[in-house]
């Protein structure tokens, strides 16, 4: 499931203009304050469907930045593609140090076997 590039504006204002923006009572740490005031804010990004919430703050305003960058994050992170791995070969010349390593610990491993004694 590939999903299409979203883009994003560069300013703020211009980024509120595609969201719809709820404000909600936040409840919780902050007294009366919080639990009487619409503070905690959502944002709903209407081109790629992607919500967001911030109600850590008292303040709606701050709350609403905070939405913006919590925004911009995980639309970064969808847009995140990993890039292709490049295949790489192991050179001959480090194949034969390997095999050679291989053998000396192999045999530093079968001196610490205990002797067969055959009659």
């Amino acid at each position: 499931m590939h999903q299409e590039h979203i883009s994003l504006p560069d300013t703020d204002d211009e980024l509120l203009n595609q969201c719809e923006i709820q404000t909600f009572r936040a409840g919780g740490k902050g007294g009366q304050h919080q639990n009487k005031v619409e503070s905690g804010v959502r944002l709903l990004h209407r081109p790629s469907g992607v919500a967001v919430e911030s109600r850590e703050g008292r303040s709606q305003y701050m709350n609403k930045l905070r939405c913006l960058k919590k925004l911009r994050l995980r639309i970064a992170a969808l847009n995140y593609r990993a890039p292709k791995r490049v295949r790489t070969t192991i050179p001959a010349s480090v194949r034969a140090k390997n095999g050679m390593l291989k053998k000396q610990r192999s045999q530093k491993k079968q001196l610490r076997r205990k002797p067969v004694i055959t009659d």
